[in-house]
């Protein structure tokens, strides 16, 4: 029997109680003992805590150590800051982990893709340091530290040793951003050389852009700062059939939360029509990170299991089930029906 587990769960905006809810109910059949603790965050606490992000929320997940959230909205170009940046930055989740695995019964340009890409996730242009100069002029400012470089790249390689990966390539853009791409390059040549058992290599972003369009198959880990490895995650995921069939998990030193990377899509929110794929993997990834990796095993099985089935895919995946429907089949396969 496994032990039983305390959770922080971030339900999210739009369909994320939705699809929250789809992957409690899988976590629960596969027999593990969880109890979920709900926060809530997003644009709906704004008006009361003046901030997407209450200290309550990121007090549960200190405490916890780890969380399951949903998406959550962020306004463009206006309003309250992310979300999601906030969590990164405040509870120091330096490492955002995306695997790219082609799926049963999703159809797709390529086949053979299994790839992770491993994002510097606290520092970088994404990170959101700007000012107004003057007027009609803006300034961002793009921050590569020293030991945000080496700790991710440190991940990046133990990641790499404990999956079985062969090689880990650093992205970049060193030909133009010479000092601060540079320092990034050479803090991950550094961390290489200790890691003389996985194959290490660099390439520009452009390219990689391209050759992952081209043949995806060539690459294994991916090794990124915090804005390119946010675009390129993306390709990625488009690669084995979009951001809802793809997991994501966001790791520090003292906590990890696990998360459906796609928008909130607040115009189907209550329809039961959303895809849970994304959040129901991470789930899975979240159990395997609690140590309960058969279960993990199961879930993923399960997954896969019922998008074999062309009845139980969503319509983004070109079938007509609902979220009912999907889970229920997950569920289905969890219990070895």
């Amino acid at each position: 029997m496994s032990s039983r587990h305390r959770v922080s769960l971030i339900p999210g905006d739009g369909i994320g109680p939705e699809v929250s809810e789809a992957a409690v109910r899988v976590v629960e059949a596969s027999g593990v003992a969880i109890d979920w603790e709900t926060v809530e965050a997003g644009a709906a606490v704004v008006a009361e805590h003046g901030t997407p992000v209450p200290d309550a929320v990121l007090s549960s997940v200190r405490r916890n150590r780890v969380a399951l959230k949903g998406p959550i909205s962020t306004p463009i170009g206006e309003g309250f800051r992310s979300a999601n940046v906030t969590l990164r930055q405040v509870l120091d989740l330096y490492a955002a982990v995306r695997p790219a695995r082609n799926l049963p019964g999703v159809e797709t340009r390529f086949s053979g893709v299994d790839l992770i890409v491993v994002r510097e996730n606290t520092e970088g242009l994404y990170s959101g340091l700007e000012h107004t100069v003057t007027p009609g002029v803006v300034e961002s400012l793009k921050i590569v530290t020293e030991r945000a470089s080496l700790r991710i790249a440190e991940f990046a390689f133990g990641l790499a040793e404990r999956q079985g990966r062969r090689r880990v390539t650093a992205v970049h853009k060193a030909n133009i951003m010479k000092l601060s791409d540079g320092l990034f390059l050479e803090c991950a040549r550094r961390v290489a050389k200790a890691h003389p058992d996985i194959s290490y290599d660099e390439i520009i972003i452009d390219n990689c852009a391209m050759q992952l369009v081209r043949d995806p198959t060539r690459f294994d880990v991916l090794l990124l700062e915090n804005l390119y490895g946010d675009i390129l995650s993306d390709l990625c995921a488009g690669l084995v059939g979009g951001l809802g069939v793809v997991p994501g998990a966001n790791f520090g030193d003292d906590c990890a939360v696990f998360e459906a990377v796609h928008g909130s899509a607040p115009d189907i929110a209550g329809k039961r029509v959303a895809n849970p794929v994304a959040i129901v993997l991470s789930a899975a990834e979240l159990l395997r990170h609690l140590g309960e990796v058969e279960a993990a095993d199961r879930v993923v099985k399960a997954v896969e299991g019922a998008l074999s089935d062309p009845a139980s895919r969503t319509r983004d995946l070109g079938g007509s089930a609902g979220l009912d429907a999907i889970t229920d089949a997950i569920v289905e396969h969890v219990g070895g029906g």
